[in-house]
């Protein structure tokens, strides 16, 4: 008895159903045969009642006497639980429900697949991948843009030709001493965002300013500088300054120009060739605020102007 118990309880689930639904099948044929035995046994008595002792012979339907519509009504459900032991059991039993089943699965497989298809038609999946990561990128830019310091006065200082030159091969083109003590007085104690190009042109790190450089180089590491990887990003970091400045180089001003709302330009009065340059600043979103003109002596090759715009 032990040994049987510990043998039933050792049966895995599939095993365990298969056993159930053939247990269940053992007792449906029992009781069919019960039913056919109790049926004759039923039939023939009342069959003997009738003839032999002419019980009931006053009750007719049709002609014919009671006995045979009872063992005709008896005869239908023993049919009926005939069709259902058997003949439903055989053809349309759990063999008949897999496949049905499956076939309903397989169906259901296909109209999922050519869904897909259209998807993939309509929406091609590289251009969903594009998309997801801009909206992602986007949100992560706007949820930094709200922590930004909207009080800052967020300033655009740099030097720049009749012809917007900035620069060639990473370096100046002229040599204007005086623009350089006012960019270093602007700029003391301030952050100076720049990109990478303009950070490495430095000989050393600028005194008393906070350094943060702009790269798409993830990998990108320098002593003395904080390293981010937009322009949100940036004037994020540097939300505690009330007058951040960008520094350059042309990419990054022209990024700026959509964030800042102040530009200290110097005019250098004089067309260079160059590889860099300024954006130009549209007229109708700046307002000229103060200009004072500087002209050549024995330090300075260039007349220069000093420019303030204002963003309208």
């Amino acid at each position: 008895m032990f040994s049987k118990k510990k043998e039933t309880s050792q049966i895995d689930p599939q095993q365990r159903e298969l056993y159930e639904h053939a247990r269940k099948r053992i007792i449906q044929k029992k009781r069919l045969f019960q039913h056919f035995i109790i049926f004759a046994v039923g039939s023939l008595f009342m069959i003997i009642l009738n003839i032999l002792f002419g019980l009931g012979e006053e009750i007719t339907f049709l002609g014919a006497y009671w006995c045979v519509f009872g063992s005709m009504a008896w005869a239908f459900f023993l049919a009926l639980h005939f069709c259902n032991v058997w003949v439903f059991s055989t053809f349309m039993g759990q063999e008949w429900t897999d496949r049905q089943m499956e076939r309903l699965i397989t169906k259901q497989k296909e109209e999922i697949a050519l869904i897909q298809r259209d998807i993939d038609l309509m929406y091609p999946k590289d251009e969903l991948i594009k998309k997801k990561e801009a909206f992602i990128t986007r949100k992560a830019s706007d949820t930094i843009e709200d922590t930004v310091n909207t009080n800052s006065m967020i300033t655009m200082i740099a030097a720049a030709a009749e012809n917007n030159a900035l620069g060639k091969d990473n370096d100046l083109v002229w040599h204007l001493p005086d623009d350089f003590k006012r960019f270093k007085k602007l700029t003391t104690g301030h952050f100076i965002i720049m990109g990478r190009k303009t950070f490495e042109s430095f000989p050393k790190l600028l005194p008393d300013r906070t350094h943060v450089v702009i790269t798409r180089n993830k990998e990108y590491k320098a002593d003395g500088a904080i390293i981010v990887h937009a322009m949100a990003e940036a004037l994020q970091v540097a939300k505690s300054d009330n007058q951040p400045f960008i520094i350059g180089g042309g990419e990054i001003y022209a990024i700026g120009m959509e964030k800042a709302n102040c530009i200290e330009l110097t005019r250098v009065h004089h067309n260079f060739e160059a590889d860099a340059f300024f954006p130009e600043i549209d007229t109708n979103v700046w307002k000229l605020e103060k200009e004072e003109f500087h002209d050549t002596d024995e330090k300075h090759k260039y007349p220069f102007t000093y420019l303030t715009y204002i963003r309208k």
